[in-house]
């Protein structure tokens, strides 16, 4: 049955086309991936014709996209910018820096936290560690996702019809730095990589000289809102010392993860 949300006082939304649109995202946004029409139907006991109206609806501005070879709907690019939105509003930055403060000095090198715009990461917080290097991932510096740590964790965290949604053609990667995925193939392959060794790396992509390692901050829905990473020589990138910092790097998101509400594994 759907979810239906009453107004102050017990009354029934006055809106119920928002409300209906409403739980259609939030129902999606619970997925662990696309889902079709007859699903979305039978679990929110949406009629189909009204169903087809709002998607057709969302899809058209962008906070839903439709998957016609598979039938499903997911999430699109203006869903993933409304979170986006939410941490420029400062939430997410001030839960984020004590934690990446504590990271900071456990690990004597210098963190931050960037989040997803678009192509782009944004970063919101960046903790400095004393006398190393200064970076260029300042606040509010933009770096595209596919040259930097932080954006390779958010992207292979994403489900693959969000990641063809947000680079659907060989364009999208036209203005990507040197080194970085240079098609749609290349962009999974980078993905598959990073999925399968549990953290991104990017070493001489942004600064030469200095790698990072990154990892995902997952909110309830498991969805990537953003990527917490730690900066530092290359020539520090040796095993033990690595495997040491990616260990902290995931406990670390997982704490910021818990403190926006996500589920504890």
């Amino acid at each position: 049955m759907v979810e239906t949300h009453e107004a102050p006082g017990g009354a029934r939304p006055a809106a119920p086309a928002v409300d209906q649109a409403l739980t259609i995202l939030t129902h999606l946004a619970r997925q662990r991936g696309p889902v079709t029409a007859g699903h979305l139907a039978s679990s929110l006991g949406i009629p189909r014709a009204s169903l087809y109206r709002q998607l057709a609806a969302m899809v058209e501005h962008g906070y839903v996209v439709h998957l016609p070879e598979e039938s499903r709907y997911g999430l699109g690019v203006a869903a993933y910018e409304l979170g986006s939105g939410y941490s420029r509003q400062q939430p997410l930055a001030r839960l984020g820096t004590p934690v990446l403060a504590g990271l900071v000095d456990r690990m004597g090198e210098s963190a931050h936290l960037a989040v997803l715009e678009g192509r782009d990461v944004v970063y919101i917080v960046e903790e400095r560690a004393p006398r190393r290097p200064t970076l260029i991932t300042d606040v509010g510096v933009r770096l595209s996702a596919l040259s930097t740590a932080s954006g390779r964790a958010i992207l292979s965290a994403l489900p693959d019809a969000q990641l063809r949604a947000t680079f659907p053609s060989r364009a999208a990667f036209e203005s990507a730095p040197e080194g970085s995925p240079r098609s749609y193939r290349d962009l999974k392959e980078l993905v598959r990589v990073t999925r399968r060794r549990g953290y991104a790396w990017e070493d001489g992509s942004v600064t030469a000289g200095l790698a990072s390692v990154a990892v995902p901050v997952r909110d309830h829905a498991g969805w990537p809102i953003a990527a917490i990473a730690v900066t530092f020589g290359s020539r520090r990138g040796d095993r033990p010392w690595l495997a040491m910092i990616v260990e902290s790097v995931q406990r670390d998101a997982a704490e910021l993860g818990r403190r926006i509400g996500a589920r504890r594994a």
